[in-house]
């Protein structure tokens, strides 16, 4: 039971996210690849309680932060990933660095607008917050039979209180854990677009 109550998906994701958010505030701004990769594996448990909606979305994410976590014996910083790739001509190849870096910050980034509107949003219902989250992220590279099959498993959403349970968390204390994961990945999410867009490389692909 002790490990029951140690159990805090949320908690954890909060502080790593915190430490992320404290170094792109400093003056060097230059991200390690290690604790970047570490922090994003934090979230994998929260797409795994999701379901079926997000199943595609779990699979790809936890391949592609075990990609950068493995780069990250070799590489220090998302700013030599990205030069390395562009010195090799790889950026936009399949399973590259770079590549996967670009589909790891949309995880992140769905997961800010979903906690955004959960928090938002009244009722127990997680359907309107998951799709809206997955509408502004996900939707705008998939092709329509991956759309359909996200639509028809957000019927299978756990509801707020399932999700919740499932966390270990307690509405209030979720709430805060929530709002610091806002507050702390906008400045990363911004930071990982900034890397590709200084050297013109787009975000969109």
């Amino acid at each position: 039971m002790a490990d029951l109550d140690n159990y805090k998906p949320l908690r954890n994701i909060s502080e790593a996210f915190k430490e992320l958010a404290a170094t792109v505030d400093g003056q060097t701004a230059d991200v390690e690849v290690a604790p970047f990769s570490r922090a994003c594996s934090l979230i994998s448990p929260l797409f795994g309680c999701l379901g079926i909606a997000f199943k595609f979305a779990e699979i790809d994410y936890v391949a592609k932060v075990k990609d950068l976590a493995e780069a990250s014996n070799s590489i220090g910083s998302l700013q030599a990933l990205l030069e390395q790739d562009i010195a090799a001509n790889t950026v936009k190849k399949a399973g590259s660095h770079s590549r996967n870096l670009l589909r790891v910050k949309r995880g992140l980034d769905m997961v800010r607008i979903l906690f955004e509107q959960m928090l938002a949003t009244e009722g127990n219902s997680l359907k309107d917050p998951a799709s809206k989250a997955y509408a502004q992220v996900f939707a705008p590279h998939h092709g329509w039979a991956i759309r359909k099959a996200v639509a028809a498993g957000m019927y299978a959403l756990p509801t707020k209180p399932q999700l919740l349970k499932k966390l270990n968390e307690e509405e209030e204390s979720a709430r805060i854990q929530m709002q610091s994961y806002i507050a702390t990945s906008a400045p990363l999410i911004l930071y990982i677009d900034n890397l590709f867009l200084a050297r013109e490389l787009g975000v969109d692909w």
